[in-house]
């Protein structure tokens, strides 16, 4: 990791809310560059401060995949209390794939495990990018697209017809 990207990733955790400001409006330029900071952005998009919240954000919209050694911490990071955390690292894995199959147990109970519903909704949408590799969380599938929540219910069919053909 480049020595000011590394830098930016330290000052996220700042206790000081002026710098990771500043290190999540850096990050937001840099695009898929900003890959080595996909966890730290994670977490900073539930940080106290709504304009790192915002910027950290922005960031991930444009990272594109994360890179495959953060996958645990990115599955670590969807039981997180905060939903903005469970959802951006939904996002993530979904992201890389088949790359993320070993995430498919902790998706599929996002899917199904009371969290928020914006998570179980990116959760069932990251099961479905992972494709057939994610053939273990079909019955957690079923289960919510036979849910009242009709978004729900929706990305976990597509999911499933993406899993099975």
């Amino acid at each position: 990791m480049p020595a000011d990207l590394a830098q930016c990733v330290a000052d996220l955790s700042d206790a000081n809310p002026a710098k990771r400001l500043q290190a999540a409006e850096r990050l937001s330029q840099l695009g898929c560059a900003a890959a080595p900071a996909a966890v730290a952005l994670v977490r900073a998009s539930g940080d106290e401060a709504e304009e790192v919240r915002e910027y950290a954000v922005a960031a991930l919209e444009e990272l594109g995949p994360p890179r495959i050694e953060d996958l645990a911490h990115l599955t670590a990071l969807l039981g997180e209390q905060r939903s903005d955390l469970g959802y951006w690292a939904a996002t993530l894995l979904g992201r890389l794939g088949d790359d993320a199959a070993s995430a498919v147990p902790a998706l599929a109970n996002a899917v199904v495990g009371g969290h928020d519903a914006a998570v179980s909704q990116r959760a069932a949408w990251a099961l479905g990018r992972i494709g057939p590799a994610a053939a273990p969380a079909v019955d957690a599938l079923k289960q919510a697209a036979a849910s009242g929540d009709p978004r729900l219910a929706q990305l976990a069919q597509r999911a499933i017809e993406r899993i099975v053909g």
